[in-house]
């Protein structure tokens, strides 16, 4: 029987102009579970809160979602996007790009459902966003399991 690799734990990223939704994930499962978001502005994101969530979770490497158009080009936050995963490279871990169209999407249907089950209140966009980032996790998992 070949032997399994140790667990691997990602953190993924579901970038925003305002917000960046943040998820923790483990190829054991191929589950992920939302961290919440950082903030993101013209002076650009929360790198301080980003170095504590990677400190914290210690990933073997982070996955930032790629808006792509329907028709699988870029989109229109691409060059934010890239300058984003340049500066993620000063924690020296693998960085791994996932399609992540329609994710918002799922996420804010994911959370309505939640919400009709009684198994959420209140539905905030940093909700949509962290979930987003849920999918973004699950993705990258489910394609590399």
């Amino acid at each position: 029987m070949p032997e399994r690799q140790s667990p691997e734990t990602i953190v993924a990223f579901d970038y925003g102009l305002r917000r960046i939704g943040v998820a923790v994930g483990q190829d054991v499962t191929g589950s992920a579970s939302p961290l919440g978001i950082v903030n993101n502005s013209e002076k650009g994101p929360d790198f301080e809160r980003i170095a504590s969530l990677v400190k914290e979770w210690r990933p073997n490497r982070l996955v930032v979602g790629i808006p792509l158009q329907l028709d699988g080009s870029p989109g229109e936050l691409e060059t934010d996007i890239r300058k984003f995963v340049l500066e993620l490279e000063r924690f020296a871990l693998p960085i791994d790009r996932v399609d992540e169209r329609h994710t918002s999407q799922e996420a804010e249907q994911a959370l309505i459902n939640a919400r009709q089950a009684g198994s959420h209140g209140r539905i905030k966009k940093e909700h949509i966003d962290a979930a987003a980032a849920v999918f973004i996790a699950e993705r990258y998992l489910l394609r590399n399991l």
